[in-house]
């Protein structure tokens, strides 16, 4: 299965049309306010503004930390999906699992099975685990634990210090459904590098996942 592909961290028109000529199947906008420092925040009208002019098919995400079911319903009237980030209830994550991805982040206590459970979401995103830190690290994630998660069924996209250098070994590593990368992109903190941004795509689709 040729992966689809998240380019996340999207914070003005150029990257976002960037991306979507270079092929992204989906762009993240980040509304969550511990984004600021890393410059990858944007505001949710000025994120409805570059989504009003993105060509079809092309689906966009607005990451979220513990927001409200209210709030989050009020992103889903800019974008099409919610990737929840926080520790977030099973309750909230069902409330609009049928347009969410839930974010777990791969650190040494996690138990994959009960962080599932009970969780109705359109996939789970994979990430590396940072001490307080919620994603967005630039460090690589377990991928034998990812695939691991693959094998038992659950649709993943593998985040976590990709790159479009490492990219195609993941995608190999894993079989996931798809990719995400932020930083893995960028030029500086919320700009991105569009070379980088079109060699990622194109690896990350070239790459032939391990048979068996």
């Amino acid at each position: 299965m040729i992966p689809r592909v998240k380019i996340c961290g999207i914070t003005s028109l150029d990257d976002a049309m960037a991306a979507c000529d270079a092929g992204a199947d989906a762009l993240g906008f980040n509304f969550a306010e511990e984004a600021k420092p890393k410059g990858r925040y944007i505001d949710p009208d000025d994120a409805a503004r570059i989504i009003a002019q993105l060509p079809p098919f092309v689906t966009t995400v607005a990451i979220t930390v513990n927001e409200t079911v209210e709030r989050l319903r009020e992103f889903l009237d800019v974008v099409q999906i919610v990737q929840l980030c926080g520790e977030e209830t099973v309750e909230t994550v069902n409330a609009v699992g049928d347009r969410a991805i839930r974010a777990l982040r791969l650190g040494p206590g996690l138990a994959l099975n009960q962080a599932v459970e009970g969780r109705r979401v359109r996939a789970f995103l994979l990430d590396a685990y940072v001490a307080g830190q919620r994603g967005g690290a630039g460090n690589v994630c377990d991928w034998g634990r990812a695939r691991a998660f693959v094998a038992a069924g659950h649709r993943v996209i593998l985040a976590g210090g990709l790159t479009p250098d490492n990219v195609a070994d993941a995608v190999r590593a894993v079989s996931p459904y798809a990719v995400d990368v932020a930083g893995g992109v960028e030029e500086s903190g919320g700009k991105k590098d569009h070379g980088k941004l079109r060699r990622f795509i194109r690896n990350a689709r070239s790459a032939l996942p391990v048979s068996g």
